[in-house]
């Protein structure tokens, strides 16, 4: 090997690091913290895992399918989507006509990009009602797709009504609107009427409506879903996810309903076998154990309502919620109670407007131990 002479007056190139895109170079990645705590409050996980049972079939099912790992998963994901079809039937009294009106990708994180890959893009322009979940901009901004905002109704029930929706739409002329319900950070559901207005006033231009219902099952009693539009207006997707009340977040799968039309158009953004032939094995048992998984959605929803009334018997504004997880309004410097709340093992999340914070429902232990540090960590 021929090496170099020690008197050689050749100097080796400074490196030179590759610069990202604008709008990537020196940004975070998005993530809330994770942190050895006994009580995690902070990112809306059901606290309440598969039961061992469950966990030893859905071990049988991951068995089975890796004997043929050698070969791709199935691309179209159809028996899942018939699953799925089969447990919004269950759940919500939807009837599915077809599988090819629902689509399943990693979780809704990833169903939404995939929207906003197919419907948005340059030049587009996706709108949203603050606040809001906080990574709808950062699809918007990896899609390239314009992303602007109108506010939601003041607190504590940042409400939307049909007249601020149609008049933002009027406004901005957006190509996709994404609404929720629940919203996060905030649990306020929407009123049918609000997502009936949005989706006329996009019919026009044909637009997109997203309705965003990752935890559509802990609403209260009464309180409808978007899935009853479906059928009168082709230009609407309902979102929705197993991670939340299926206790399937470690899983990652979500998915959405529309009309075949824009399945079909995601199909065309979608990257090559998505969804794992793992996946798809662990969310097909998980569903055909529905009722197990939905078994703690009640006591969760009672744990919510009295985990409310507490915060407000303490004299904390709240936002009602049909989710699982309550925002609340604190006495003094949201950070600095955040902060003495983690000192206590106690982690929730500072999101929101200024000087809210918002705690997930845990399990009855989880919230006792939560009520118990905000009396030390926010003192009236």
């Amino acid at each position: 090997m021929e090496t170099m002479p020690a008197n050689s007056s050749s100097t080796a190139a400074p490196t030179q690091l590759p610069v990202p895109r604008d709008g990537i170079a020196g940004a975070a990645p998005y993530g809330a913290p994770q942190l050895p705590v006994t009580h995690a409050l902070n990112v809306n996980e059901n606290p309440f895992g598969p039961s061992r049972q469950l966990a030893d079939h859905i071990g049988r099912a991951v068995s089975e399918t890796a004997l043929g790992l050698n070969r791709y998963p199935d691309r179209e994901a159809l028996a899942l989507r018939e699953e799925l079809g089969r447990y919004l039937a269950f759940e919500s009294g939807i009837t599915v006509p077809r599988p090819e009106s629902v689509w399943a990708a990693n979780g809704s994180n990833e169903i939404m990009h995939q929207l906003l890959l197919a419907f948005g893009g340059p030049g587009r322009t996706a709108l949203g009602f603050s606040p809001h979940y906080s990574m709808y901009p950062e699809y918007a901004r990896d899609t390239y797709t314009d992303w602007v905002t109108a506010e939601r109704g003041p607190a504590p029930q940042f409400a939307l009504t049909a007249e601020t929706v149609t008049a933002a739409i009027e406004r901005h002329r957006p190509q996709i609107v994404v609404l929720t319900s629940p919203n996060n950070p905030t649990g306020t559901a929407l009123d049918l009427e609000v997502a009936e207005a949005a989706a006329a006033a996009l019919a026009p231009t044909r637009g997109l409506l997203v309705v965003d219902e990752a935890y559509a099952e802990f609403r209260r009693d009464g309180v409808p879903s978007a899935l009853t539009l479906l059928e009168e207006h082709p230009n609407l997707v309902v979102t929705r996810t197993m991670s939340k009340a299926f206790a399937l977040a470690g899983a990652r799968v979500g998915y959405l309903v529309a009309h075949p039309a824009v399945v079909d158009a995601v199909r065309v953004v979608r990257l090559p076998y998505h969804l794992s032939a793992v996946t798809q094995a662990v969310a097909s048992t998980a569903l055909g154990h529905r009722a197990e998984l939905l078994g703690q959605v009640a006591l969760l929803r009672t744990e919510r309502d009295a985990l409310a009334a507490h915060l407000t018997e303490r004299g904390h504004t709240t936002a009602p919620s049909d989710a699982n997880f309550v925002m609340f309004e604190t006495f003094t410097d949201r950070d600095s109670v955040f902060d003495a709340l983690l000192q206590r093992d106690v982690l929730v999340r500072a999101v929101g407007p200024d000087g809210w914070l918002r705690v997930s429902v845990g399990t009855p232990d989880d919230n006792a131990a939560f009520r118990s540090a905000l009396e030390e960590a926010d003192p009236r």
